[in-house]
């Protein structure tokens, strides 16, 4: 990298060389590099050419030295009783120099134009904003509500963090519409993870109360005048439930026993939900859901790391083994990658979501597998990623290790995940409990310049809805259906390709987007939880 400094009298070039080259050199060749050749001095210019002469300057260091000797040098400090002591600190120096040169020959690769690439521009948000102007109605029944003592619901939730949230999402909605207090979820051990992890572990239990004051009335647990009631445990709620439904079928019940307990609410509850309702889905999800403080705290600093130079893009990879057996899908890896799945799956029939009449080619054209890292790196390429893109990466090992990644890594090389980010002992009190560690994936996908998931799911949902929520920060949903035809079509040159992607996507980067019936509000606030001038005047 040449620096160029000028003025009206003189030229001056910088230029910086890697420690290995310098090392290379003999004292000669080195002088040779530092030295111009010789020019004819005049009287005016004996002082700078002093100055500008390295000999002048090492006279100077041996004087100072001499000088410190006098003044305090321990002669016994090189055969102290840790003689490795010095050793160690130079070989730490000179690894932190050569790490730093790799950084910067890492850099050189990444031109300025990769930080002003199209690929980071933010989608039109169409000057959308959160909206939850609740109504009269609702505020009204609010005040009747929170003076109820006798009624409290309990839910047990389950599955990963993201369908934790969804269900803790859902029983807000309930207490709500039974009129109950929600007694603080409980979580059931994650079978697969062992996770162990309660309420208070993950989320801010003060915020989440203080936020839904006005709305339902939380508590820690059950009063003294109910501790001893047997709950009314209640296991047939229907898939998609109405408000009515709920209402109808429970509060006999609670009124009667005073508690009632509910399982396994994981899409119980309709998705199509009277005005105010939707918007208290999107106030629990989007306000009152908010991570543990030390979550938090480290899930920021991560995130302040990735932007340290410039924007960054977020990918949840779904490639995990489990996820590649239960979406009836293959990796593509290798022969034996595609075997042990095949094997697995044959073993455990159960483990496979959906359509199971389905072969695997049936689903993959059907856009119901995870994209591998090719496809990812082959898709985000065309869309206009720069090859000097910072990339995070969320999710779980990946089924063939780091080799089932080297796709990804050979096209963009600065690509990292929490354990590469975090500093020695940083991750050490979430290690081992995996709803944790994706609480702080989530953290920095939600703030990440661009996100994307190779794959459907409750994480990517819920982080997309987020990003909607917080303005419409840019989202690519991959178009997996319409897009992987092209992805097989050999004759197609690579600006064809790129061309054909590019207009495929034009309407999959985050742009408002409303929800359909039957659609998810935490995945789609628009128009219920968010709202502009133009919707503003229209409902006046």
């Amino acid at each position: 990298m040449v620096v160029s400094k000028s003025n009206k009298t003189s030229h001056q070039s910088y230029i910086t060389v890697p420690s290995q080259i310098i090392n290379s050199l003999s004292s000669s060749d080195f002088q040779s590099l530092l030295l111009s050749p010789k020019k004819k001095t005049t009287p005016s210019s004996s002082l700078s050419l002093k100055l500008s002469n390295p000999r002048f300057w090492i006279f100077l260091l041996f004087l100072f030295g001499l000088v410190g000797m006098w003044l305090g040098f321990d002669p016994s400090l090189p055969f102290s009783e840790n003689p490795c002591f010095i050793s160690q600190e130079r070989a730490e120096i000179s690894t932190s120099i050569s790490a730093l040169n790799e950084k910067v020959i890492l850099n050189v690769g990444e031109k300025e134009g990769d930080k002003k690439s199209e690929f980071w521009k933010q989608p039109d948000g169409l000057g959308y904003r959160p909206c939850l102007d609740f109504s009269g109605d609702y505020r009204k029944a609010s005040r009747e509500i929170m003076k109820e003592r006798s009624k409290y619901l309990m839910v047990v939730v389950s599955g990963g963090m993201n369908q934790q949230r969804n269900q803790i999402v859902d029983a807000v909605v309930i207490a709500r519409v039974l009129g109950a207090a929600l007694v603080v979820p409980i979580f059931q051990v994650n079978p697969i993870w062992g996770d162990e992890s309660e309420f208070s572990d993950i989320f801010d239990m003060d915020h989440f109360k203080k936020v839904l004051a006005n709305d339902v009335r939380i508590v820690s647990s059950l009063p003294s005048t109910h501790v001893m009631t047997r709950p009314v445990e209640e296991k047939r709620t229907p898939l998609h439930a109405s408000p009515q439904w709920i209402h109808s079928h429970y509060t006999r019940k609670l009124r009667r026993e005073g508690v009632l307990l509910l399982r396994g609410l994981d899409s119980r509850l309709s998705k199509d939900l009277p005005s105010d309702l939707q918007k208290l889905r999107c106030k629990a999800a989007f306000r009152a859901l908010r991570f543990n403080p030390s979550i938090l705290e480290l899930g920021n600093k991560l995130t302040e790391r990735m932007r340290s130079k410039g924007p960054f893009l977020a990918l949840h990879l779904r490639m995990e083994k489990d996820v590649w057996v239960r979406t009836g899908c293959l990796p593509g890896l290798s022969h034996e990658y595609d075997e042990m799945i095949n094997n697995e799956r044959k073993r455990r029939p159960e483990l496979l979501t959906s359509r199971s009449n389905m072969t695997y080619h049936d689903r993959k054209f059907a856009g119901l597998c995870p994209l591998n890292a090719l496809e990812v790196a082959r898709l985000i390429k065309a869309l206009g990623a720069p090859k000097g893109a910072r990339i995070y990466w969320a999710g779980g090992i990946s089924l063939g290790g780091k080799e089932a990644l080297q796709p990804l890594t050979k096209e963009f090389p600065h690509f990292y995940n929490k354990e590469d980010l975090a500093l020695p002992g940083e991750l050490e009190p979430f290690s081992k409990k995996a709803s944790l560690m994706a609480a702080i994936d989530y953290i920095v996908c939600e703030n990440s310049d661009v996100f994307m998931p190779s794959h459907g799911g409750n994480m990517g949902h819920a982080i997309q809805g987020h990003r909607t929520y917080a303005g419409h920060k840019k989202t690519i949903t991959p178009n997996k259906r319409q897009m992987l035809p092209h992805f097989l079509n050999s004759s197609l040159n690579e600006a064809e390709f790129n061309r054909i992607i590019l207009d495929l996507h034009k309407d999959s980067l985050g742009q408002p987007e409303h929800r359909k019936t039957g659609r998810d509000v935490t995945k789609y606030p628009l128009p219920e939880c968010m709202c502009n001038s133009t919707t503003i005047r229209s409902s006046m």
